[in-house]
């Protein structure tokens, strides 16, 4: 496992940022509250829905951010896009799913002045495969595509072995981590105690709890599907570093994509 922010795909660091949208009041003395042992306040139920794209487009390139009048153009598309699905019906041979406006959460124009949620490396893009990990990949879809290591989707419809992990309900298709923003429930409830933060996703309700500092609780040889995650704090930053992936489970596979061999995934919280 790298120790620093990489390039390697086979050996996966990426770091997202995800800003929960709630704001918290400051204190009489103008500072952001604080729990009875001193950590930032977090806790609570939060939104992370956003338009934001994971990867940083071309046009965007070497900004740290947009204007309010970009970020708002951005979300303006990417609503009309998504009624524009409503309007239009679906396509021959589709019966149809959730209508983008009653039931998604593309129904709101919401979009960040970050320019991509991968916040490093610092052009805001997935790192390209290694060449190993690029003959490990050709190998595994041309023996068959099994185990499906992506959360949607899936390789047929012969049984459910060939579906995407999500819809077994294996994992949820976009809890992460790290936590990326999807079409309907972006909530997560962050719950706080004396040296532990819990994350308790909506889909398929899996926790996280997340120790913080101090030495790890899995043994390095023990993989899992949500893997292990460790946080500290970085000024008012909850950042949490996660390890010991199963190898059954793709990388930022909520778009049915999926890339590489995970080591090590990155995500900041912080509130706006």
């Amino acid at each position: 496992m790298a120790d620093s922010p990489g390039t390697r795909l086979d050996g996966l660091v990426v770091a997202v940022s995800v800003i929960l949208v709630l704001v918290l009041p400051l204190t009489a003395a103008g500072q952001s509250p604080t729990t009875p042992w001193g950590d930032p306040v977090l806790q609570g139920v939060w939104d992370y829905w956003t338009f934001r794209p994971l990867e940083r487009a071309d046009e965007f390139a070497g900004r740290d951010a947009l204007t309010d009048e970009e970020a708002a153009l951005i979300g303006e598309q990417g609503r009309a896009a998504a009624l524009a699905t409503d309007r239009d019906g679906p396509g021959p041979g589709n019966p149809g799913a959730y209508g983008q406006e009653v039931w998604t959460e593309r129904s709101r124009a919401t979009a960040l002045r970050q320019p991509s949620l991968i916040v490093d490396p610092p052009d805001g893009k997935i790192p390209a495969l290694t060449a190993a990990e690029t003959r490990r990949v050709a190998a595994h879809q041309s023996s068959g595509g099994r185990p499906v290591r992506t959360r949607a989707g899936g390789i047929s419809v012969d049984g459910p072995e060939d579906r995407g992990l999500a819809e077994r309900c294996i994992v949820g298709f976009s809890t992460g981590p790290p936590m990326l923003p999807a079409g309907y429930n972006n909530n997560v409830q962050i719950l706080q105690a004396p040296g532990y933060v819990a994350l308790v996703v909506e889909t398929i309700h899996d926790v996280r709890i997340i120790p913080l500092d101090g030495p790890g609780l899995v043994a390095p040889d023990v993989r899992q599907w949500l893997g292990a995650s460790r946080g500290h704090w970085e000024g008012d930053t909850l950042v949490v570093d996660t390890t010991n992936f199963t190898d059954r489970i793709g990388s930022f596979s909520t778009t049915g994509q999926s890339w590489g061999k995970r080591r090590r995934a990155r995500q900041a919280q912080r509130t706006a």
